[in-house]
């Protein structure tokens, strides 16, 4: 893909992989389009883009909201003429103990999660395929292959979601032949702030306060301060994966492949597998 030609638009754009993959997608050359919930953040991104002028804008966005998703099109279109890349990153997360878990928090983790993601290939798909070369990625996470990690029950339920929606496109698009390729991008621990994800939650979603809870997220906080990938790292391999046309980015390929053993051990033996410890 000759990146110098096209648009692409990221979601939750204004921090993190997001950012990241703005930042790696306008090094080759692309127009890009941020979109993110947090107005302060968007106008933070787009200043530190600065050298980009002209070929940078921010539009905030509920990618929830199928309305907002609608807008974010229209914007694209608008300030660009068209879209090629579509990157449907934006997710937050919240949980507890299963019984804890507030029906607000299941909602507000699946809207933005999963039918954030279904809003934007329902949005953005037809205007993709108006090209002779375009592209897709979700951003899953090693939760949609490695469950059970204490707490985060209603990220796991969502990332999975995420897989099976984006497999089953990238399927149904190859077998029409399709100019728009899918990829689901899998990351495990990177240096985001997706631990403070709560940040964000609205005002009728209740904190996670349980201890458990607590020491989950501590932990994961950090190993992804040991472990953690950096973000550019992750968009480079966004970048990769767009120019060989491939479906699955793993940045962590033991976590996702340890957890489909893990998986199908326990299809096969039905011996059920121990929690997982978050960000392993």
């Amino acid at each position: 893909m000759n990146f110098t030609t096209k648009t692409a638009v990221v979601t939750g754009g204004a921090s993190g992989i997001g950012f990241a993959l703005a930042q790696e997608l306008l090094r080759e050359g692309a127009n890009v389009v941020i979109a993110d919930v947090e107005q302060a953040a968007l106008d933070r991104a787009i200043a530190e883009l600065d050298d980009y002028r002209g070929k940078v804008l921010g539009v905030r966005t509920d990618v929830s909201d199928f309305a907002d998703v609608q807008n974010l099109a229209h914007e694209t279109v608008a300030h660009f003429g068209a879209v090629h890349i579509l990157c449907n990153n934006a997710g937050v997360e919240t949980g507890g103990s299963f019984s804890a878990i507030a029906d607000e928090a299941w909602r507000w983790v699946m809207d933005v999660n999963f039918f954030g993601v279904l809003n934007g290939c329902r949005v953005f798909l037809p205007l993709l395929e108006q090209h002779e070369q375009a592209h897709i990625v979700n951003t899953a996470s090693v939760a949609a292959f490695a469950s059970g990690t204490a707490t985060m029950t209603p990220y796991c339920a969502s990332k999975m979601a995420v897989l099976g929606l984006s497999e089953s496109l990238d399927i149904e698009l190859r077998g029409r032949n399709s100019p728009v390729s899918v990829s689901v991008l899998a990351p495990g621990p990177v240096k985001t702030r997706m631990t403070e994800a709560e940040r964000n939650r609205p005002v009728d979603v209740p904190a996670a306060e349980e201890d458990e809870r607590k020491a989950a997220i501590a932990t994961l906080a950090r190993i992804t301060e040991e472990r953690g990938l950096d973000p550019r790292d992750v968009g480079r391999q966004v970048i990769e994966a767009i120019q060989d046309r491939r479906f699955f980015i793993l940045t962590h390929p033991e976590i996702a492949l340890t957890g489909v053993r893990t998986r199908l051990n326990w299809m096969e033996t039905g011996v059920a597998p121990a929690p997982r410890v978050a960000g392993t």
